[in-house]
């Protein structure tokens, strides 16, 4: 039998099938190449997620520190500070507790924190004390 182009059919028919299977070659490797990416970028989610929740977590737990700390000045000498700090005090502990720990989709998780920071930074700046929060102590290469 002759082809259209005055070739047998069944060379056409081998160029078709070279083709064709160079065609699911293709799309099996980006099949296997997708499959492969949604697993790594879960892995890699996971891993950034794991420590920016970490760092935020710290972050929480030393305005909850300073937060006792003022709290347990105030127990002991009520006048330690004026009624404007003791309320800034308050209104940082507020913004703590309200931090939606477990949700971390929630959309006001960033304006909180913000919050948490600039109240912190007004108490301390009022308290005439050098507090900052710095993130995780940096290894300053000391041997103990």
């Amino acid at each position: 039998m002759i082809g259209s182009c005055g070739q047998p059919a069944n060379l056409e028919d081998i160029f078709e099938s070279v083709v064709n299977l160079e065609q699911q070659h293709i799309q099996q490797g980006y099949n296997e190449g997708f499959k492969e990416g949604i697993e790594l970028g879960k892995v890699e989610g996971r891993d950034v997620g794991l420590k920016h929740g970490f760092e935020v977590g710290e972050e929480l737990g030393f305005y909850r520190g300073c937060i006792n700390v003022w709290k347990a000045a105030l127990e002991i000498e009520p006048t330690v500070f004026s009624t404007r700090v003791h309320k800034q005090i308050k209104q940082l502990e507020e913004l703590v507790d309200k931090y939606p720990v477990l949700e971390p989709e929630n959309e006001s998780v960033q304006d909180i924190l913000e919050s948490m920071r600039t109240k912190f930074k007004a108490i301390s700046a009022t308290l005439s004390g050098n507090l900052e929060y710095e993130g995780y102590p940096k290894s300053n290469n000391t041997e103990f």
